[in-house]
This record gives C-alpha cells, sequence and structure tokens, in this order.
C-alpha cells in the first residue's frame, strides 16, 4: 500500500491531466492511458477515498482516564 504522499502525487498528476483533457498519466515510470473521463474520475475517486482513510487515522485521538476508584 502507498503512503499518503504517493496518494497525493498520483492524485495530482490525475487531476492536472484531467484538466489538461490528457488520457495519459506517467508517474513512477509507469504510463496509464484511460479511455473515458468517467475512468478518470473513478481513479480519483479511489484516490481520494485512499487518501481519507489515512488522514482520517491519524486524525483520531482517543483519551480516556479514570481516579482509579
Amino acid at each position: 500500500m502507498a503512503d499518503l504522499a504517493q496518494l497525493t502525487a498520483w492524485r495530482d498528476a490525475l487531476m492536472a491531466a484531467r484538466y489538461q483533457g490528457i488520457r495519459t498519466v506517467e508517474y513512477d515510470g509507469k504510463r496509464v492511458t484511460y479511455a473515458t473521463d468517467v475512468e478518470m474520475a473513478a481513479a480519483l475517486g479511489d484516490l481520494n477515498r485512499q487518501i481519507t482513510g489515512i488522514t482520517a487515522r491519524i486524525a483520531v485521538v482517543r483519551i480516556q482516564s479514570s481516579k482509579g476508584l
């Protein structure tokens, strides 16, 4: 599984290509060509879900204490 920095880099590359109307994205020496904008949107959605999952785990801190009685 990729880390937050890698997922963010992939998402940024995909978003930049999508908004420029480019269907081929290159990152980490790999090239991916998407057939439709729907495929690109699905890939972006998946990346955003993974990023949210990582950041949500980091942001939650629960503290429980007692007086020992």
